[in-house]
């Protein structure tokens, strides 16, 4: 099967290609001029950056490998520092790029290296999980954690190109798959509803790599993510739709000391944000919204005595515009608004139905 091209548009459009054994693509998502490469990746998993190292090789240019810890563990102000003076050791000018290979955490700590290094050099994402080729390497928001909340320190850099090969999916454990539909699913709620139909059609085929619609679901979920980060890249609007279920998703994060995957989380804060939604009158897809996610084995309740704990979390929040706090929810089915500074017997009460 042929790959297919989504082109994400903006000031600075560029192409996610995605489809089966599409690494010879790699080459050519990188803009004229480029002599070294930085290849960012895991260095836990080599296995998946050789084919990467091998076609920029092939193709003639200087490559530089840089490994780095392995998932949200790479996203620190210390890793960074690492990677700023390796590209200094090897050269790297601004007409140069970075290639980052891996998940989400690797894919954002690619991107906000290379949108910092000289004021910006260009970078290609080559995300290894569904979580990162639906979410995380599409968009050019790029971030690193503090000790006070996930990334709170970051930048926009819309990337050069991004590669989603599908080859790689069969390699991720269960668990991390399932955990990657998390988003696949929210961009069925905030956007496009045949996403859902889909997963609720064959839930089981839903959770496997060679599933019936895997493919499908994939690109529709892309394509949602880039037409709304093509029209707003910076988040200045249209763009915090794409926040659905991550305020509370965040701070379940931060309490659990980044342990718990983000689809996990996601799919938690989802409920909650349908909770709000029901509660402040709004749609109610509370009912529908527990019942994909658990079909395809994620969670829906989170514990009763971490409230405190969260509700601190959620006050330091990117959404947020001074003191108040902004949750997006849904007015219907694909119709997504905001909810400025709810009243705390809200957030509370909604809090209550995800300890059920």
């Amino acid at each position: 099967m042929t790959a297919t091209r989504i082109t994400v548009s903006g000031d600075s459009p560029y192409d996610v290609v995605i489809g089966s054994g599409v690494q010879a693509e790699l080459p050519g998502l990188l803009r004229p001029g480029v002599r070294t490469v930085a290849v960012v990746r895991p260095q836990g998993l080599p296995e998946l950056s050789r084919p990467v190292l091998a076609a920029l090789a092939d193709a003639g240019y200087e490559v530089a490998d840089l490994p780095v810890p392995d998932g949200e563990a790479c996203k620190t102000p210390e890793v960074a520092a690492g990677l700023w003076s390796a590209l200094g050791r090897h050269g790297l000018t601004r007409s140069d790029a970075v290639v980052g290979v891996g998940g989400g955490a690797t894919t954002d700590l690619a991107g906000f290296v290379a949108g910092t290094w000289l004021r910006g050099v260009q970078v290609v994402l080559v995300p290894t999980t569904l979580l990162a080729m639906v979410d995380a390497a599409v968009g050019g928001k790029n971030g690193i954690d503090t000790p006070e909340g996930k990334n709170l320190v970051g930048t926009f850099l819309p990337p050069a190109g991004v590669l989603c090969d599908l080859a790689v999916l069969p390699g991720l454990t269960k668990a991390d798959y399932v955990a990657g539909l998390a988003e696949v699913i929210k961009g069925g709620f905030i956007a496009d509803p045949r996403i859902l139909t889909l997963i609720e059609s064959d839930p089981e085929g839903a959770t496997r790599p060679d599933g019936p619609h895997t493919r499908e679901l994939i690109e529709r979920k892309i394509r949602v993510k880039a037409d709304v980060v093509g029209a707003d890249l910076r988040e200045q609007g249209l763009r915090e739709i794409l926040n659905y279920g991550h305020t509370l998703a965040h701070a379940i994060e931060r309490d659990e000391h980044y342990t718990i995957r983000h689809g996990e989380a996601v799919a938690i804060g989802m409920v909650y944000a349908a909770e709000l939604s029901r509660l402040s009158g709004r749609a109610d897809l509370t009912g529908r919204t527990r019942a994909v996610l658990t079909s395809v084995g994620l969670p829906v309740s989170y514990h009763a005595a971490a409230w405190p704990r969260l509700r601190e979390h959620m006050r330091l929040d990117k959404k947020n515009r001074g003191a108040k706090q902004r949750f997006v929810v849904l007015d219907d089915l694909a119709r997504p608004a905001r909810l400025e500074d709810p009243a705390e017997e809200l957030l509370e009460a909604a809090y209550k139905e995800i300890t059920r």
